[in-house]
């Protein structure tokens, strides 16, 4: 057997899986949604698109706002770079979505803060990063970050007021299928069932506001 038939030199896909399924992080990242789903309910702000207010807010979400940086975007709502604090009002919104958009942002701690500052009294902060991942083929040029669990922590220990919790999903193979692109619907079951803390494909963070 050659080293190109136990790794190949491409992925099967170049945009993470998306057009073959559903991402290996996509697994973790809508288990965590699903996990923290009461949290999503009142007055809520995604970013790009609402896809995971809708699916896990249902009738809870009285009202859906959609941010984004790019006013070509027709579905947004709000318009606004996270990473330049103050872009947001205060005291807008009882939850924010922020799905793997933090590596993104060249300023995350400004970020941090400006959810805080939006976040209505007792809101959360429902958010997802990537630890591992190829570098972004929507936005190369401005894929500045990755964020191990410490990291994470740091982060918010620094930018946050209020209760947080870090959780981190992932293990050695679906490390590799990520990269490789494989997806959910072609990965057997049981390799989600461990999440071994030396080898995250992705960290989550629970916060809410004092």
């Amino acid at each position: 057997m050659s080293w190109d038939d136990v790794i190949p030199p491409d992925p099967a896909s170049d945009d993470h899986g998306f057009s073959r399924g559903t991402p290996l992080d996509r697994w973790y990242i809508e288990r965590f949604l699903a996990a923290h789903s009461d949290a999503i309910a009142g007055s809520v702000l995604e970013v790009q698109d609402s896809q995971y207010t809708t699916r896990f807010g249902g009738d809870r979400v009285l009202a859906s706002a959609i941010v984004d940086v790019d006013p070509s975007n027709e579905r947004a709502t709000v318009i606004a770079d996270l990473a330049s604090r103050g872009s947001l009002s205060d005291a807008a919104y009882d939850c924010i979505i922020l799905t793997q958009t933090l590596h993104l942002l060249a300023d995350p701690n400004a970020c941090v803060e400006n959810c805080w500052s939006t976040l209505r009294p007792k809101g959360a902060l429902l958010a997802t990063a990537p630890v591992l991942s190829r570098v972004s083929p929507t936005y190369p040029d401005s894929d500045y970050w990755r964020f191990a669990p410490a990291g994470m922590r740091r982060l918010f220990e620094t930018h946050w007021t209020g209760r947080f919790s870090i959780s981190s999903f992932g293990n050695l193979r679906t490390c590799v299928g990520f990269l490789l692109a494989r997806t959910v619907e072609e990965t057997p079951k049981d390799v989600f069932e461990t999440d071994d803390p030396r080898f995250p494909l992705t960290v989550a963070i629970h916060a809410e506001k004092a």
